[in-house]
């Protein structure tokens, strides 16, 4: 066991370290989300329009965001971008640009599909009751909405937190980034380190990921209607 580089999580400090490395993913995953959130509730209302042209430069954009991969989408951003216009922004702040950028185009279009998804009679008994157009989104067609909509946004956020180990591309010291570093600095000392370092994490994402994975289960089947 002397040699096997277990040891190397219990030197020092290094597995509080990747646990803050984890936080620090978390936080970029939770902002992002948040945003994502927001913006997006308001781009599927917007796909779900009947404004042609605001539909079709929605489609385009979350087009671009699924053909772009997240990772050149970074370094547009922080190398490109934010370099060329003289904009000093740190690699946390770009990584929450492109991680809301790609989640609103994402939540946009899950919105879109549980807007769509709600029977046309829905409105029609909504408005031969008397409702106004936002009394009837206010207590038919959004509630539904939100019933439709909860298991797939916890879906997303489970995505949203493992794309956010690429932004240890751009710098930012997050969860993989310490574990390089751990790596790194024991590489004389522990030569097998890696395994275990990488082990970790990927036992750590698990923990975080896999209660969401299952609530995201949970939730669909008693939101089902």
């Amino acid at each position: 066991m002397q040699d096997s580089g277990i040891q190397v999580l219990f030197q020092g400090i290094n597995f509080v370290r990747l646990l803050e490395g984890l936080w620090v993913s978390l936080k970029l995953a939770l902002v992002s989300m948040a945003f994502s959130m927001v913006l997006g509730f308001l781009m599927g209302i917007l796909m779900a329009g009947r404004n042609r042209i605001v539909g079709f430069v929605c489609r385009v954009y979350l087009e671009i965001v699924r053909i772009m991969p997240q990772l050149v989408l970074l370094f547009l951003v922080y190398f490109g971008a934010a370099k060329h216009l003289g904009i000093d922004i740190s690699g946390e702040l770009a990584a929450v640009i492109v991680f809301s950028f790609w989640g609103t185009a994402e939540m946009g279009d899950l919105v879109r599909s549980a807007l769509i998804s709600i029977p046309k009679h829905q409105y029609e008994s909504g408005y031969s009751l008397g409702l106004s157009r936002m009394q009837l989104y206010r207590h038919i067609i959004l509630p539904q909405t939100f019933r439709r909509l909860l298991p797939s946004a916890v879906n997303l956020l489970t995505r949203m937190i493992k794309t956010t180990s690429l932004a240890v591309l751009i710098g930012v010291v997050e969860v993989v980034k310490v574990g390089k570093q751990i790596i790194d600095a024991s590489r004389y000392e522990n030569p097998k380190a890696a395994l275990w370092i990488y082990g970790t994490i990927f036992i750590l994402y698990f923990a975080v990921c896999f209660p969401i994975s299952k609530l995201s289960t949970v939730l669909e089947k008693k939101l089902q209607v």
